[in-house]
């Protein structure tokens, strides 16, 4: 899928609703109409390891203009600039000295999706009175070692997503991968103050790991092997099931998300 990636103010002024158009020169990506792209918000915008999908953005419109051809009315649903010299400066910072007033700018208006929004009935609205959850966690290497990101999704027992998180970790294996997803997702469940959890994922070496039926003989994994032992003594109660990866998509899914917007940094 395309992907739309955004400073981190900019981000949050999208999931407010304020912003609802974003402006993009030399548009390498080729988005188009009727597009559904992922929103990336760059937290760290020097920091890949902190992005992160928030949601998606549906392209209703995009006109093509020549930067010195902009009035106000281009600005709907676009932070505003203070004058033009501004916008040209902006501009000029981050594609170059050589973008100037005929420099064509693609506006590009969209409608924004957030995959946890309260409409969704499949998503769960409030978490304060959850004390049991499921787990999902899976995790991937783009060249084992390699590129490489977690992902995890928290549901209730009636399946409806609570959180879904993906991460970019650097270059790792995919045993490390998926060690971090998991520790990366009890985390997150910890946090929520719930005492019940109920752990899925589809690599067969870590849940026999963590039953304790293998050992870990790959010295690479104690210290996150360790630093997961550790997190599940805080909970009253955790266990391990092995599912086929079929039945790990949504954690799946949140892996390639990720590996995708690196790749294409």
């Amino acid at each position: 899928m395309k992907t739309l990636k955004l400073e981190h103010h900019l981000a949050e002024l999208v999931e407010q609703g304020t912003k609802t158009s974003t402006w993009r020169l030399y548009d390498d990506k080729d988005l188009s109409v009727n597009d559904t792209v992922n929103l990336i918000d760059k937290v760290d915008a020097n920091d890949p390891g902190t992005w992160k999908v928030v949601g998606t953005a549906h392209i209703d419109s995009i006109v093509q203009k020549r930067l010195g051809d902009i009035i106000p009315e281009d600005y709907a649903g676009h932070e505003a600039f203070e004058s033009h010299e501004h916008m040209m400066k902006t501009y000029q910072k981050y594609y170059g000295p050589q973008v100037d007033n005929q420099t064509v700018v693609k506006i590009i208006r969209f409608t924004f999706n957030n995959e946890n929004t309260k409409n969704d009935s499949n998503v769960v609205e409030s978490v304060t009175d959850l004390t049991e959850v499921k787990m999902y966690a899976d995790g991937g290497s783009r060249g084992n070692p390699g590129p490489s990101a977690s992902g995890y999704v928290v549901m209730d027992m009636n399946n409806r997503i609570v959180v879904k998180k993906g991460e970019y970790i650097g270059i790792t294996t995919n045993n490390q991968a998926e060690y971090q997803a998991l520790k990366l997702g009890l985390e997150e469940v910890k946090r929520m103050r719930i005492r019940d959890v109920h752990v899925y994922m589809d690599s067969l070496l870590v849940v026999n790991q963590m039953l304790g039926i293998f050992k870990v003989k790959n010295r690479d994994l104690w210290p996150v092997y360790g630093a997961v032992k550790e997190l599940v003594g805080a909970f009253k109660h955790v266990s391990f099931t092995h599912v086929p990866r079929e039945l790990n998509k949504e954690a799946d899914a949140a892996v390639n998300e990720v590996l995708d917007a690196a790749a294409e940094s």
